[in-house]
């Protein structure tokens, strides 16, 4: 069956366990994971269920799952009401649940013992159509921050045990992975009661817990809430398994932007883990990369704030951005700050992003220029003839025209050691 992603590692994790379902196994078509993040994001996916539907056969159906599928949650009983353009199209358009392998309501929920999930049901023997295996290990948010429409679409707060996520990884280490990435709706607030008691952040109590349990040589860490992340966590990035990559839901440097956000930390906080972040040293000598999520032309956004968002990207060792300009969702669905005074103009954003873009590729450069001749670790994750593609450990991309191969073999799925150049 073809397949597209939009959006999220969650989507990707789903996407996995779709392709691989009985459900799916004799059915065609195409399978869409949907992306509600902005007004964009909503437009993507819709312009590619469009265009499928022209050239989709008699007995092939669209199948659609993730955020623009749900209502907090739960399959979108509304969904041809919210999207009406697809209304007519509503015999060969099916919206899926998140898994079909099981209910997210089984997970762990506050205070109750959560069931192991069958490994053997959920998993198939079947081979994962990505090298890594993301690992979803939390589900939903109680947050409510004002310009995020995913909380609601995908509900609230559930975790799973830890025994449950070590079973995956196991399974997946004994079948021959070698990568995975713990992922998230908001990963960092596992075996909390709710997504805004930050103080009491069990992640590292979970990271310890893999480490013992499991022999998996790469671990990476989804996008983290930076309110969530204390002495504790930070000590353990220093093991040569978590691999030395943050990627940090910042969305502003801005107190008083970030107050308006309903973020949970302010701008001094940010910039105090940022730099304790950066000076993480580690065994094996792997300099710390940092990614972020940042959100430019919030309502009320002014120039002074907007330069602290972009002193963030020049102090403080950023080597990615997932930035975006505010989007006030005027499509369907809307957010609280949809709804702010103040709204920012459209060319003040695109101004203000390229300026970050722009400051952002030139401390991505500075950085990758750092790292030249260094010695490294990279996962081959795919191979064409003579090209092939991995990453380092600190999340710079590899390939046959700036890594020289010391040791290792080539092969898509295997690790080879070498230096960047």
């Amino acid at each position: 069956m073809k397949y597209k992603v939009f959006g999220c590692k969650v989507n990707k994790y789903y996407t996995d366990e779709w392709l691989n379902s009985v459900y799916l196994s004799d059915k065609n078509g195409v399978f869409i994971a949907s992306c509600v993040v902005t007004d964009k994001a909503k437009r993507k996916w819709l312009k590619f269920v469009r265009d499928e539907l022209k050239t989709l056969k008699e007995n092939e159906k669209i199948f659609i799952s993730g955020c623009g599928a749900f209502e907090k949650g739960e399959e979108n009983q509304a969904f041809f009401e919210v999207y009406e353009d697809l209304k007519w199209y509503e015999d060969k358009i099916e919206i899926l649940p998140e898994s079909p392998n099981q209910n997210k309501k089984e997970w762990n929920t506050p205070k109750a013992d959560t069931p192991k999930l069958d490994l053997s049901a959920k998993l198939g023997g079947l081979k994962s159509i990505y090298t890594k295996k993301f690992i979803v290990i939390q589900w939903g948010c109680d947050s409510f921050c004002t310009f995020c429409l995913t909380v609601i679409k995908r509900g609230k707060h559930y975790y799973r045990s830890k025994e449950d996520i070590v079973d995956e990884i196991t399974d997946f280490e004994i079948r021959g992975g070698k990568e995975v990435v713990l992922t998230w709706v908001n990963l960092c607030a596992w075996w909390l009661e709710h997504t805004n008691d930050f103080a009491n952040s069990k992640f590292a109590e979970l990271l310890e817990y893999i480490l013992e349990k499991t022999e998996i040589p790469r671990i990476r860490i989804s996008s983290l809430g930076p309110e969530f992340i204390n002495e504790k966590v930070l000590e353990l990035f220093k093991n040569k398994r978590i691999y030395p990559h943050f990627h940090f839901s910042i969305q502003s440097g801005s107190s008083n932007v970030l107050k308006a956000m309903r973020r949970h930390y302010d701008g001094d906080y940010m910039r105090d883990l940022l730099l304790k972040t950066k000076n993480i040293q580690r065994d094996d000598w792997v300099e710390v990369s940092i990614w972020a999520d940042l959100i430019v032309g919030f309502p009320n956004e002014t120039d002074e704030d907007f330069l602290q968002t972009l002193e963030l990207v020049e102090k403080y060792h950023i080597t990615k951005l997932h930035a975006f300009p505010f989007s006030n969702h005027t499509l369907w669905e809307h957010v609280p700050a949809s709804f702010f005074p103040h709204q920012v103009d459209e060319k003040i954003k695109k101004t203000r992003l390229d300026e970050l873009l722009k400051r952002w590729e030139e401390k991505r450069q500075e950085f990758i220029q750092t790292q030249i001749w260094r010695t490294f670790e990279v996962l081959i994750e795919s191979v064409k003839g003579s090209e092939w593609k991995g990453w380092s450990e600190n999340y710079i991309e590899c390939n046959q025209n700036n890594f020289e191969v010391i040791s290792g073999k080539i092969w898509k799925n295997e690790i080879v050691i070498g230096k960047l150049k």
